[in-house]
């Protein structure tokens, strides 16, 4: 931000605050001895030493591996001197719903190994049969699909390229024969054997793919196969090395014949949530909670994905429990709650089952991969809510991010800060954080849904160039970006614990926030048409009049007074499509976003009431995908709102779309009973 910027912003809020103090003031929102008892004693290297044991674990939901890492944090909770520390558990068989979450059985795994089966000829003599191993679980657990069932196979390998549509098996005969893949074992398997009946699956799919896509050929990484899908299977991931050279063997015309040994699959089991407190101390404030939550399982290795943020939050509930037990920090009004959970499928698990915690939660503080060091070609991202729940929450977040982009800047450019959160172990760059617009694909997704309606600061790593492969490995990981983001995280959800009147720093936040805001979208509107630019301004300044008035649920006063931009200052041309008179609201149950974790609510339930497909689910709009329109149509659908103007909010958010998509999509939400009309 510019430095003029920064002086406005405090000159405005001396004059709506009297300016008391501000002149003293060099950290944000905290008091100096706050943020240095913070800054001193949170360990990058303590949070490291435990990522370090919990990434040996294979933590799949439901699992050996996923259990023996929740006791390992339940006793380290235990150790530290949290309270009510607990592993909740809630059944999963795959017929219990939490919400729009199906729950999905345990998957656990013996055994998987795959070799190459020689045939014994050399020449002209015969030999003994002789087998290479191409893939070990007990080595390399990644290697065998998520939801692979046991086998016993000897086959010949055929190639159908990415397997995905019928055209790819067209002249080839796979039947009993195991294929070769270039997508996901989920993404073919009901083609491959459900289809065409093959035996089994080896995949060389690739990890997502950002600039460094391809780059290393000895990546392997994570697959899955489809829990619900009827057509059980097993599934391989080699590495893209070794899937090339499989396919250039079989374009010359060699046999290739692999052995595939698997004991595995999915039982009956409970998703486990490990969570702990350090009470309020407030006799009112404290039945009011902040949490901080991260997501435990992934495979192993999984460090940065997301041992990082599981052992960040860990260090965040050491720190303020040593701090204010020791008297050094004053104990917090509100309770703050640990949360460690499955990905998506726990929390909905946790929020439906348990519903008292939902109706406790103020905000969130969601850690997911914050420790990515320079290997990993990671950019650290304070992201912000989506624009259906307005808050200040992530004001506050981007307030202690921005001091520690500074003060880490002038450390690596000086050699010299106050406040550098180095690690001794670690690395001395600048943290370069961003303040960015919202982006899902993880639980932060399940609390704003507006089902629950709880805004969360997301802290996450993006991109990562290993991520959900073998190389997401403890030696990627760097303790001085996880110092850093347990200082951002434990200072925000500290700030949102003890607050309880107006502050002036707390109105800075906001304006900066707005400001910044402001700029990024100013940055974007020469994309838009004239009358969407006029829809982006009002939309806009309802989000910041709202999200400064959000502090209502903490302070029981409203900040939007100290915004000066309040009125739309926008005149559109004639002939502007009128309003359509059409109100929806979402009904009450489910609870939950409609794409969760390994099941899809809205596809499942849409194909049985015959519905096609809603265009909307597939359209890319200038800053957004089918899947964020989606879950912002929803969250918008709040009882106030028509199509028309869901459509301009969803518009503003992630680009124009148009309003036939969005009440396309809005009537096959009502026929699937997930909202109403409003009259």
């Amino acid at each position: 931000m510019r430095v003029g910027a920064i002086v406005a912003i405090v000159l405005m809020a001396m004059a709506v605050g009297g300016g008391v103090g501000l002149a003293q003031q060099r950290t944000p929102l905290l008091p100096e001895k706050d943020v240095a008892g913070l800054a001193d004693e949170l360990s990058g290297e303590t949070a490291k030493r435990n990522l370090e044991v919990i990434a040996t674990f294979h933590r799949q939901r439901g699992s050996r591996g996923f259990h023996a890492a929740a006791e390992l944090v339940a006793e380290r909770a235990r150790a530290y001197g949290l309270s009510d520390v607990a592993i909740l558990q809630f059944p999963a068989d795959g017929k219990i719903f939490y919400g729009t979450q199906r729950s999905r059985p345990g998957w656990d795994a013996e055994e998987g190994d795959l070799e190459e089966v020689k045939d014994g000829k050399d020449g002209k003599e015969r030999t003994a049969e002789t087998r290479v191993k191409i893939g070990s679980y007990g080595a390399m657990p990644i290697v065998l699909a998520e939801d692979s069932e046991s086998a016993d196979v000897t086959a010949e390998l055929v190639d159908v390229g990415d397997g995905t549509k019928d055209a790819d098996y067209a002249g080839k005969n796979v039947k009993g024969k195991i294929v070769l893949v270039g997508a996901q074992p989920g993404a073919v398997q009901d083609l491959a054997a459900g289809k065409f009946g093959a035996a089994g699956i080896v995949s060389y799919a690739q990890n997502q793919k950002t600039a460094w896509w391809g780059e290393d050929e000895n990546l392997i990484r994570w697959g899955h196969l489809e829990t619900f899908s009827p057509n059980k299977t097993f599934g391989f991931m080699v590495s893209l090395k070794t899937g090339r050279g499989l396919r250039e063997r079989l374009a010359r015309g060699e046999t290739i014949r692999l052995h595939a040994l698997v004991k595995a699959g999915q039982h009956a089991s409970n998703y486990e949530v490990v969570t702990a407190t350090i009470p309020g101390a407030d006799a009112k404030l404290k039945e009011e909670e902040i949490a901080f939550s991260c997501h435990l399982d992934h495979q192993r290795p999984g460090a940065n994905d997301n041992v990082s943020g599981c052992v960040t939050i860990l260090e965040v509930a050491r720190t303020l429990q040593k701090l204010t037990s020791e008297g050094k920090l004053a104990r917090p009004a509100r309770t703050i709650r640990f949360i460690w959970p499955p990905e998506i499928e726990g929390t909905l698990a946790l929020l439906n089952g348990k519903p008292e915690f939902a109706r406790r939660i103020k905000a969130v503080v969601h850690m997911d991969m914050v420790g990515g060091g320079p290997a990993t070609k990671a950019v650290f991202h304070v992201t912000r809510g989506p624009r259906s729940l307005p808050s200040y929450v992530h004001d506050v977040a981007w307030a202690f991010a921005e001091f520690v982009n500074e003060e880490s800047y002038k450390f690596a450019a000086t050699g010299s800060a106050d406040y550098p959160l180095v690690a001794p172990e670690g690395g001395k760059e600048p943290l370069q954080a961003q303040f960015s617009a919202y982006t899902m694909g993880s639980d932060h997704d399940v609390y704003q849904d507006s089902s629950f309606g709880i805004p969360a600061i997301y802290l996450n790593d993006w991109p990562d160039r290993y991520i959900h492969t073998n190389f997401d490995s403890a030696a990627n990981i760097d303790t001085t970006k996880l110092k850093r983001a347990a200082f951002i995280g434990a200072a925000s959800g500290y700030f949102l614990a003890t607050l309880g009147r107006q502050e002036v720093w707390l109105r800075t936040a906001i304006l900066q926030g707005n400001e910044l805001r402001k700029s990024q979208a100013d940055s974007r509107v020469w994309k838009l048409g004239f009358d969407d630019v006029c829809i982006d301004y009002d939309e806009r300044i309802a989000y910041e009049k709202a999200a400064a008035d959000s502090t209502k649920k903490f302070t029981a006063q409203s900040l939007a007074s100290v915004l000066t931009e309040t009125g739309v200052g926008c005149e559109r041309p004639p002939g502007r499509v009128p309003e359509r008179a059409e109100i929806y609201r979402r009904k009450a149950e489910p609870k939950g976003p409609l794409a969760v974790f390994g099941y899809d609510y809205f596809t499942e339930h849409a194909k049985a009431a015959g519905l096609a497909t809603p265009k909307l689910l597939s359209y890319e709009g200038l800053w957004g995908g089918g899947e964020e329109y989606a879950y912002e149509v929803l969250n918008f659908a709040d009882g106030k709102r028509n199509a028309q103007a869901i459509r301009d909010a969803v518009s503003a958010e992630y680009g124009p779309v148009p309003l036939e998509m969005v009440t396309e999509y809005l009537q096959a939400l009502e026929k699937i009973g997930i909202v109403e009309r409003v009259k």
